[in-house]
């Protein structure tokens, strides 16, 4: 193997107050990944491009040397679920079970259902979801806690905009109300396409606002997962840039998704069910688990492949509920555990590795924001101290990064 990428989610950060006015990385303890760092170059990158807001989604694209427009969300996300099976003309979409108060004021409550969904409740209620009667046939896929997959047989259109108004292409958005699908253009296909999924959402909604899980729920003093947004629409299959020689550690469905479009072969695990009210106890359940199975991928297929991409979600759910100590105490987990073993391999075997994350989640502001993320580049060129964070990573040698070009300048591509 000659290189690892380790994309760190949302890591990007600013100054917080609960951390003595320093952002998660600047406060964590790291020394396995700064022991990189002293042997390596820094720099900062615009994941895309300055000014601009990425998702997680166009970030990738990005990195990996990808036009933004070869792709959509909903697509990379469906074709990470394995059971799940497009044909050309599918509409799959991203959707979260989210809580409004009601359709007649359109006020959302909250776009995650309090993180409090547990899987069997998500899956209680995509059950009852997927028995709505609309003239052709679709799937609603429940994944990881909130999050879910929608996808409507047929030859549908992918022009127009989903409900879910608070994500939008390089832009912030507050957005507190439930915004119908709106069509891009007048072609009749896409306008009973957006027709036919609002009509479906109405649906949706009364079957989760009247659902047992969710009286249940609101008995117990939760929200309830009473609605869908959706975003992302796509019909395409995407046409990605191939990377044949790689591997993929992804647990997640975008990045299981993009990983097998663009040819690597990806490991995987199941990630644990969430049980009981505690998100972040489900979390650190998956970050170890993430942890130790990539510490297992990298020792036993090393020698079968040139390189390997590791992403870790994790990081990125604190930075959009104003957490910075558990963001700090993540970071740390990740740097005992992951690049502690980095540390003693990577070095006698001559592998690179590149740290660095797909795009900021400040935790005082709860959304992705366009301030560039660090980036540390080891290489073994250089011995001098230094701590991996975004101040130290802005006076680097490496200077400022374009996605677009990190995997060149590495040297990973070609």
């Amino acid at each position: 193997m000659k290189g690892i990428l380790i994309i760190l989610d949302g890591i990007g950060d600013l100054p917080h107050s609960l951390l003595k006015g320093k952002t998660p990385l600047e406060a964590a303890e790291i020394p396995n990944i700064d022991f990189f760092a002293a042997r390596g170059k820094m720099g900062y990158m615009y994941p895309v491009k300055p000014t601009f807001i990425p998702e997680s989604d166009e970030a990738i694209l990005s990195i990996f040397g990808n036009d933004l427009l070869s792709s959509t969300r909903g697509q990379l996300e469906a074709r990470g679920i394995d059971e799940l099976k497009l044909t050309r003309g599918d509409l799959a979409l991203r959707a979260n079970f989210a809580t409004i108060d009601s359709l007649e004021k359109g006020n959302i409550i909250d776009r995650r259902a309090g993180r409090t969904l547990t899987t069997e409740e998500a899956e209680l209620l995509a059950r009852s979801v997927n028995k709505i009667k609309m003239p052709f046939e679709f799937v609603l896929k429940p994944t990881v806690q909130h999050r879910a997959v929608l996808v409507f047989r047929g030859g549908f259109s992918d022009n127009f905009a989903g409900n879910d108004a608070t994500y939008s292409q390089g832009r912030p958005n507050e957005v507190n109300k439930v915004t119908p699908c709106k069509s891009f253009d007048d072609d009749e296909n896409t306008r009973y396409t957006v027709n036919v999924l609002n009509e479906f959402l109405e649906k949706a909604h009364k079957v989760l606002d009247m659902h047992p899980v969710n009286q249940d729920r609101k008995e117990r003093g939760l929200l309830p997962a009473n609605y869908l947004l959706v975003r992302g629409p796509g019909i395409e299959p995407p046409k990605l840039k191939q990377y044949r020689k790689w591997l993929s550690i992804a647990y997640m469905p975008l990045e299981k998704g993009f990983s097998k479009l663009s040819g690597m072969k990806v490991f995987s695990f199941d990630y644990p069910r969430l049980k009981g009210l505690d998100c972040y106890a489900n979390l650190y359940e998956g970050l170890k688990k993430a942890c130790k199975f990539a510490r297992r991928v990298i020792r036993w297929n090393h020698r079968n492949f040139d390189y390997a991409y590791i992403h870790l979600k994790e990081t990125d759910v604190p930075g959009h509920d104003n957490k910075p100590i558990e963001k700090k105490s993540m970071i740390e987990y990740i740097d005992k555990t992951l690049f502690k073993f980095l540390r003693r391999f990577c070095p006698p075997r001559g592998i690179r590795v590149i740290v660095t994350g797909d795009h900021s989640t400040p935790c005082k502001l709860k959304r992705h924001s366009a301030d560039p993320v660090p980036v540390l580049f080891y290489d073994g060129s250089e011995l001098k101290a230094k701590h991996f964070c975004e101040k130290e990573a802005r006076k680097g040698t490496l200077g400022r990064i374009l996605g677009k070009d990190l995997l060149c300048k590495a040297g990973f591509v070609r």
